[in-house]
């Protein structure tokens, strides 16, 4: 990446800059390669933020099918995590994780898991109320779907339309449409052929979504969309051909001990992550998961600086983690006044990282797809994505609606108090009461789903869309060629505005 004019003075972030367009080769967004570099298993530069409101195993395993990281947070415990990397590890790479509701169970119970938008459905299958647990969208960890009768593919938008006590079962009705993996054969690994069998399957039965049953048994949902999005994007896979998911791991306690029991369970990647990344504290935990041999990418941070680069690869770490204060919950720079613009802080720790043979994710301070270009131009190898993923129908949690009957998610930062007190609920009163003094952040905030990208996926297709126009105007093809090819220019608020859309009232 180069500037254009003079070299700035001043620390800059995401609105102060922008790309310029210069001549290319690459004739279609569809030619990029957006694949990072960083030895992880993504196939696309997008990571979710491990934090609570963020990701959890629904979110990881639907952002893992479509090429990207899921980070699980490192405030459940052992157990939890191991069951819940389980639970991704099982779920189907070539369609969709179905939502899976007893007859029983209501209107209101459905749209408490998927918004009321197009192409959302749940299943409703004899006795599959017993299986939606912990995990919403499923199965608790490690148990199978149900081989009880399929009742019913029901539309999401449809149910909206109807009281929220109306029973699931007597709105089941009419002929679902169903796909056999064993009849698929060589169609479920052609995207193209698989789309041709989904949309004959619908055909006219005015469902949104067909069946994937095994034997008799419910595996998945496909819709035509998710058909579509399979020919474009390459799943993150583990060398066993399972969705990849990574997880974070904090430097008290034992770390190293932690560590090798998530790899064990099996994690791809391990994310070392405190606040403040550039301590000793940090330095000792890497030093101790490194030792293990593990063969994991080693993400550590959060770091700003060329020094806390050096420190921290020197001590194990093959990925920085980058940003201190640019997220949308995060109150840290009002509070301490420590922190650093975004941009800058990438581009001088990916130069650094660059030279040591590692790697930098951009974590924080996204609002629009021109932010993860932005990011990526700096020398990111991917973009950490936070309360923009918590506002989708698979972040964690129910879905909740307001007066108006707008749906939402709560969301809340990690050095909050209300994520404080999860983080420290074994603690006696007396300590977790001073925990509590120390806490940072907004303990909560509703996150409304945009009804026109309720899904991460969604979200996922208008980021990776814009991305891959700005390799193009880069003449790039690859993220290797956007590091080297981009060039970037200072800008003044109002030239920041005049890349605005006019409103639609204008």
């Amino acid at each position: 990446m180069d500037f254009i004019g003079a070299q700035p003075t001043l620390d800059l972030t995401y609105s102060d800059v922008f790309l310029v367009p210069r001549r290319s080769a690459v004739g279609s967004r569809l030619a990029v390669d957006l694949a990072p570099t960083d030895g992880t298993p993504a196939t696309i530069p997008l990571v979710s933020a491990n934090m609570n409101s963020v990701t959890g195993p629904r979110l990881a395993a639907v952002l893992a099918r479509r090429g990207g990281l899921g980070v699980l947070p490192q405030d459940m415990s052992e157990t939890g995590l191991a069951d819940a990397i389980a639970w991704v590890k099982a779920q189907p790479v070539g369609f969709d994780t179905p939502i899976v509701l007893g007859p029983e169970q209501t209107a209101a119970d459905a749209l408490r898991q998927v918004p009321a938008a197009e192409g959302q459905v749940v299943v409703v299958v004899e006795g599959g109320s017993a299986y939606a647990g912990a995990l919403p969208g499923g199965s608790e960890p490690g148990q199978t779907f149900p081989a009880g009768r399929v009742l019913g593919v029901l539309a999401a938008t449809r149910l909206a339309e109807l009281p929220g006590d109306a029973r699931l079962g007597d709105l089941a009705s009419g002929k679902v449409p169903v796909l056999e993996l064993r009849e698929l054969g060589a169609a479920a690994q052609d995207p193209r052929a698989m789309f041709d069998a989904v949309d004959t399957a619908l055909g006219d039965t005015g469902a949104e979504a067909v069946i994937i049953a095994e034997q008799g048994e419910v595996r998945g949902t496909l819709s035509r969309r998710s058909a579509l999005r399979a020919s474009i994007y390459r799943p993150a896979l583990d060398a066993s051909g399972r969705l990849a998911v990574a997880v974070a791991v904090g430097i008290n306690g034992d770390p190293a001990a932690r560590a090798k029991a998530l790899a064990t369970a099996g994690a791809d990647v391990l994310v070392v992550d405190t606040a403040h990344g550039h301590q000793e504290g940090m330095i000792r935990a890497l030093r101790e998961i490194s030792a293990l041999g593990l063969g994991l990418p080693i993400v550590a941070g959060n770091i700003v600086t060329a020094d806390g680069v050096t420190d921290l690869v020197d001590a194990g770490a093959t990925i920085l983690k980058v940003g201190v204060g640019p997220g949308a919950m995060c109150t840290t720079r009002m509070m301490t006044a420590v922190g650093r613009p975004q941009f800058s802080a990438v581009l001088e720790t990916a130069q650094a990282a660059r030279e040591l043979g590692a790697h930098v994710w951009a974590d924080g301070g996204v609002r629009y797809p021109r932010d993860v270009a932005l990011a990526l131009a700096a020398g990111a190898g991917s973009v950490m994505i936070g309360s923009w993923f918590a506002g989708t129908a698979e972040s964690p949690g129910e879905l909740l609606a307001d007066a108006n009957g707008r749906q939402y998610k709560e969301s809340w930062g990690m050095a909050s108090t209300k994520a404080v007190q999860g983080r420290f609920s074994r603690l006696d009163a007396f300590e977790r009461a001073r925990k509590e003094l120390f806490a940072e952040g907004i303990s909560s905030s509703k996150i409304y789903l945009d009804p026109q990208r309720p899904s991460v996926e969604d979200l996922v297709d208008m980021i990776t869309s814009g991305v891959r126009s700005s390799f193009t105007y880069a003449g790039a093809a690859s993220l290797t060629d956007f590091h080297v090819n981009a060039r970037v220019g200072l800008q003044s608020a109002a030239g920041y505005e005049e890349g605005k859309a006019l409103p639609v009232s204008w």
